[in-house]
């Protein structure tokens, strides 16, 4: 029997400015501000399951990728609809392609505006 200790409620992303980032979230994944810290230096979405936080970090380094030196830490799948079409909505927003692309015709690895990576993606589990 599998047993937890607490269900999962946000998950943190740290960036330069949540106030800058936070527009681009709201619109890729359709969330509304939840919750924010007078300084505005955290800011909860919500609307998608576990809350989606960011965080700010004074001496923020954005991930390089597919090599370091800064790996990355995390980043989110999203499951797209219409991999093309998604990608064109993505960008209009703010994000842009990563330059290495492992398998395009699968799923595309993208960037927010600081440099946060995330997929678009058509795969399905069976």
């Amino acid at each position: 029997m599998t047993t937890r200790v607490a269900p999962l409620a946000s998950i943190s992303i740290d960036c330069p400015n949540p106030e800058e980032l936070a527009p681009f979230y709201k619109s890729l994944l359709g969330l509304e501000e939840a919750f924010a810290t007078p300084d505005r230096g955290v800011i909860c979405l919500s609307g998608a399951g576990p809350m989606l936080t960011l965080m700010r970090v004074n001496e923020y380094e954005p991930p390089t990728w597919p090599q370091g030196p800064q790996f990355q830490q995390i980043h989110l799948d999203l499951a797209a609809e219409d991999l093309d079409a998604d990608v064109a909505a993505a960008i209009e927003i703010g994000a842009r392609e990563a330059k290495f692309q492992p398998s395009p015709d699968q799923w595309r690895v993208m960037l927010d505006p600081v440099g946060h990576l995330f997929c678009l993606s058509a795969v399905r589990p069976d």
